[in-house]
C-alpha cells in the first residue's frame, strides 16, 4: 500500500492509457453481448409484449449517469481517477477496494451464464469438469495487461459484433411476427417495474465504463464519441429484444440463452446445415471478453493498491478463484440468479448509479484555453 499512498496523484500508467473511439466500441459492441443472454427471457417472464419498456427504461438510466461522469471528466486535463486520488488522498484506496469487491461480486452471473452456455452451445454430450478451464487463462492474460487490453478488445469488437450479429438478425426477421409486440404498454407498470428490478445485473453498464472514462484524457467531441456508442449498443439490445419476441412470442420466456436459437427457424438452414451457429461462435469470442471484463477491472484496481508491479499475480490469483468458483458453485446457479434479481439490487444501484453520480462534485477549473497561434 505504500506504493499507493506515494504515488496517488501520478499520471495514468501507460498501459492504463485508452482514447474515447476504444470505449465508444466497448459501449456498442461488447456491452450489448451478456443482454441477449438471459436477460430478453427474464424481460419476456416479466413484461411480456412490452419487454422493449423496460429495458429502454434501463438504458436510459445508464445515460445520464454516464453523461454526468462526462461532464465532469471534461472540465479537466487529468483523468477523473486521477483527480480523485488528489482530492481523497489516502483515503481513495477506500474507492478501489470498494470497487474491487464489486466487481467480483459482479463477475459471478456472467461466469455463470457463460459456463452454462458454452455447455449449451458447443457440446452435443456432457463435457468434462474442466472444458470450462481455458477460458480463465484467457482472463488471467487479459487481467494482467492493464486496461489498455480493454482498448484493444473494443478495436476488435468491430469486427467480431456486427457482422454476426446482423446476419443473425436478417435471418431470424424472415420469421418474426412483429404484431407480437403490438399494441405497446398492454401490461401494466407495475410488470414493467418488477422486470426492471430483474434484470439490473444485466444493465449495470455504468460501473464497467467508469474504469475506462476514468482513464480517459478527455478531448473535444469525446462524450459524443461515447454516448453515440451507448446508444448504438441500446440500439442492438433493442432490435435484439423486439426480434426475440417476434420469434417466440408467448413461449419467449422459456428460450434461454436466446442467440444460438433464434436464427434456426431460417428456411435456407434445411438444405445448407446451421451456418448460423458460425455467427454464433464469433459472437462467443465476444461473449468470452465481456466476461473477463469484470475480473480485469477488479485486477487493476487491487493493483492501484498493491503496486502496479504485482498485476501479474492479482491477476492468476482472481482467476483461479473464479475458476473453482464456478467449479464448484455452478449447480447453484438458479439460487445465484435469484438471490442477485432480488435481494441484491440495491448493490448494482449503489455502484452503478449512485456512486458514479458523486463524481459531479469532483469540481475543477474548466480547461485552460491554448492561446491561438500568430499567423
Amino acid at each position: 500500500m505504500t506504493d499507493f499512498f506515494s504515488s496517488a496523484t501520478n499520471a495514468t500508467p501507460k498501459n492504463d492509457q485508452i482514447v474515447a473511439r476504444q470505449i465508444a466500441f466497448f459501449a456498442a459492441f461488447i456491452l450489448p453481448i451478456y443482454k441477449l443472454l438471459e436477460a430478453p427471457s427474464i424481460l419476456a417472464q416479466y413484461a411480456k409484449g412490452d419487454l422493449l419498456l423496460p429495458a429502454f427504461l434501463q438504458f436510459l438510466s445508464q445515460t445520464g449517469v454516464i453523461i454526468t461522469l462526462l461532464i465532469v471528466a471534461s472540465k479537466s486535463e487529468k483523468t477523473l481517477l486521477e483527480r480523485l486520488n488528489e482530492k481523497l488522498g489516502k483515503w481513495s484506496i477506500v474507492f478501489y477496494l470498494l470497487y474491487t469487491a464489486y466487481f467480483l461480486f459482479a463477475a459471478v452471473l456472467p461466469l455463470l451464464d457463460l459456463e452454462k452456455f458454452v455447455y449449451a452451445a458447443f457440446y452435443d454430450t456432457a463435457p468434462t469438469l474442466f472444458s470450462f478451464a481455458a477460458f480463465f487463462l484467457l482472463s488471467a492474460y487479459i487481467s494482467a495487461k492493464g486496461i489498455k487490453s480493454v482498448g484493444r478488445s473494443a478495436d476488435l469488437s468491430l469486427f467480431l459484433f456486427v457482422l454476426p450479429f446482423l446476419a443473425l438478425i436478417i435471418m431470424s426477421v424472415v420469421e418474426a411476427d412483429f404484431k407480437s409486440i403490438l399494441p405497446f404498454f398492454e401490461e401494466d407498470f407495475s410488470a414493467t417495474l418488477t422486470a426492471m428490478k430483474h434484470t439490473t445485473p444485466h444493465f449495470a453498464d455504468t460501473a464497467l465504463l467508469l474504469p475506462l472514462i476514468g482513464n480517459l484524457r478527455y478531448q473535444k467531441g469525446d462524450g459524443k464519441k461515447i454516448i453515440g456508442g451507448y446508444a448504438l449498443g441500446a440500439f442492438f439490445t433493442l432490435l435484439f429484444l423486439a426480434v426475440f419476441y417476434a420469434v417466440f412470442s408467448s413461449v419467449a420466456l422459456r428460450e434461454h440463452y436466446a442467440f444460438i436459437k433464434i436464427a434456426q427457424y431460417f428456411p435456407v438452414l434445411a438444405i445448407v446445415g446451421r451456418i448460423d451457429l458460425i455467427f454464433v461462435y464469433m459472437l462467443c469470442i465476444v461473449l468470452f471478453m465481456f466476461t473477463a471484463f469484470p475480473l480485469q477491472f477488479a485486477t487493476d484496481f487491487t493493483a492501484r493498491v498493491l503496486g502496479e508491479r504485482k498485476k501479474t499475480w492479482i491477476a492468476a490469483v482472481y482467476s483461479l478463484l473464479a475458476f473453482v468458483f464456478v467449479l464448484f458453485c455452478n449447480k447453484y446457479y438458479n439460487t445465484f440468479y435469484q438471490i442477485f434479481g432480488n435481494t441484491l439490487v440495491p448493490v448494482f444501484i449503489i455502484f452503478c448509479n449512485v456512486i458514479p453520480s458523486l463524481f459531479f462534485f469532483l469540481k475543477e477549473k474548466h480547461k485552460k484555453k491554448q492561446p491561438k497561434e500568430k499567423k
